[in-house]
């Protein structure tokens, strides 16, 4: 029997993105996420005694490296390499813009797969195959690559592949399921996608996912595949890798008539959100639903709310606030009287229609979008649809905080 560990998307030392950076004592924990993770891993094949460690791409950040993640890294390899494990690594789009994955000397007991592709055997009957990306743009098929399977062995390839295409993901080496099946290889370590998804079992087609999100965008408990290849058969289990766990989570609010009921909705909702976290710690981003009594209260005191969410989710631990979102509604009502902010909502609503107005909102949130890294300023306001939209949901929300701090005195 022989156990391998498959891994991709390490993204050694890429910053995690989060507002819960600005509390201290979740700063230093976010900071070396990529790396604790990746220690982990190493752990984890020294524990499970894995023959190898297979890194389907990715291991880099891109060009922004210091030599400190070289050290790094080959000080978890020598780890590897003292257990008597091999690693098997093929280069990404992000390894392949990296200037140390070309300078750095790694062990011997660590085989880089290069862009001609070719194979290895890791024992009497399992040969890993590999093709690495020769530059940071792959647009075609990198298949014709891979040499033949080994007739009466199991054979592993390894391809760093947007496959079909994924939302948030540039096409690299594209390629179909069906195509990897037909090519004869009984396992197929994938990369490029961060979110875990097995496509096949007949063959194996596995994308395991980041080891370790690094934002909002990648929440979830996050993993490797664990391979066990038993007289030629494989069967494979997930591994949790990730030492913070970004999570987003709902919470109906209509039943929270008093600022009391309102707490203890949201304590309990956070010990069921730390109970659930597979990581250690957990940065939650919590958004707000439902149609409460005290609607305009709750949005008049946001910022206390926010504080209070804050307090509460330090005093579970191990769970840190990442952002509150307020998307709850009025409650219905039957109400005919008109008041002075039923009219002024009423003014502001008309006013958000006008011509003039629609300019002057565009012609400011272009402004600022302008001080926005381009890759943020893309994903705000990607299109016109998209710059139309931003501009309703910020004036939308400046009307209601506006409505809230009046209603919230009269009601």
């Amino acid at each position: 029997m022989i156990k391998i560990l498959h891994t991709a998307d390490v993204h050694l030392d890429s910053p995690l993105r989060s507002l819960a950076l600005r509390n201290t004592g979740l700063r230093d924990t976010i900071a070396a996420a990529s790396r604790s993770a990746f220690s982990q891993l190493i752990d984890r094949a020294i524990s499970e005694e894995v023959a190898a460690l297979l890194i389907a791409g990715d291991l880099f950040d891109g060009k922004e490296r210091t030599a400190r993640t070289g050290a790094f890294l080959l000080a978890e390899l020598d780890r590897l390499g003292e257990a008597g494990i091999k690693a098997f690594y093929i280069k990404g789009n992000h390894d392949a813009e990296n200037p140390i994955t070309g300078t750095l000397d790694l062990p011997g007991h660590v085989h880089v797969f290069d862009a001609r592709g070719g194979k290895y055997q890791l024992s009497e009957d399992v040969w890993i195959h590999g093709v690495s990306f020769a530059d940071r743009h792959a647009p075609d098929s990198l298949l014709p690559r891979f040499k033949s399977p080994v007739p009466g062995a199991v054979n592993i390839a390894m391809l760093h592949s947007s496959l079909g295409g994924a939302a948030g993901h540039d096409e690299y080496a594209p390629c179909s399921v069906t195509e990897l099946a037909g090519m004869g290889f009984d396992y197929w370590a994938l990369g490029h996608i961060h979110k875990r998804q097995v496509h096949s079992s007949a063959p194996w087609v596995v994308m395991p996912g980041i080891p370790q999100g690094r934002d909002i965008g990648e929440a979830g408990p996050k993993s490797a595949t664990l391979l066990t290849i038993d007289g030629g058969h494989i069967e494979i289990s997930e591994v949790p890798t990730s030492v913070v766990e970004f999570v987003q989570t709902e919470l109906d609010v209509t039943d929270a008539d008093s600022d009391e009921a309102l707490r203890a909705l949201l304590k309990d909702h956070l010990t069921a959100t730390q109970n659930a976290l597979a990581a250690p710690q957990g940065v939650l981003r919590l958004t707000l639903t439902g149609r409460p009594a005290r609607h305009w209260q709750f949005l008049r005191d946001r910022d206390v709310w926010i504080e209070q969410l804050e307090e509460l989710a330090q005093s579970q631990g191990s769970l840190w606030i990442d952002k509150l979102l307020f998307a709850f509604s009025p409650p219905n009502t039957d109400e005919r009287a008109s008041s002075a902010a039923d009219e002024l909502a009423a003014t502001m609503a008309t006013i958000r229609t006008e011509p003039g107005f629609a300019d002057h909102a565009r012609a400011e949130v272009e402004t600022v979008l302008q001080d926005l890294p381009a890759a943020l300023r893309d994903k705000l306001m990607a299109d016109e649809a998209a710059r139309d939209a931003l501009i309703n949901r910020l004036t939308q929300a400046g009307a209601d905080l506006v409505l809230a701090q009046m209603k919230g005195v009269e009601n």
